[in-house]
């Protein structure tokens, strides 16, 4: 995750997501860099539009009841609704970054 979340960041920063800063990112983090996980990070995301990705991502978020709503349910009743999201449909807002 450590590496997406330095693509994320350079993206953020207004840089291009590149091999040689995306080490430079995780060399700064104390995080020991495994060359063919960055290779493999640039090329699932050379077809990839970032902001498109993260937006999908957000209106994913935002489809959960509101935090009133939340309040005046019952435990039992949210324990429920947290369940009906399957681990695939979680991942998928994951997997548009690697598209």
């Amino acid at each position: 995750m450590e590496y997406v979340y330095a693509a994320l960041l350079l993206h953020k920063a207004g840089k291009e997501v590149k091999e040689d800063v995306v080490k430079k990112v995780l060399t700064a983090a104390g995080i020991k860099v495994d060359d063919a996980k960055v290779k493999s990070l640039i090329a699932s995301l050379k077809e990839v539009n970032i902001e498109e990705a993260i937006s999908k991502g957000v209106a994913i978020a935002t489809t959960a009841p509101a935090p009133a709503q939340e309040a005046v349910e019952k435990p039992e009743e949210k324990e429920e609704e947290e369940e009906k999201v399957s681990e695939e449909e979680a991942a998928s807002g994951l997997s548009a970054l690697f598209g």
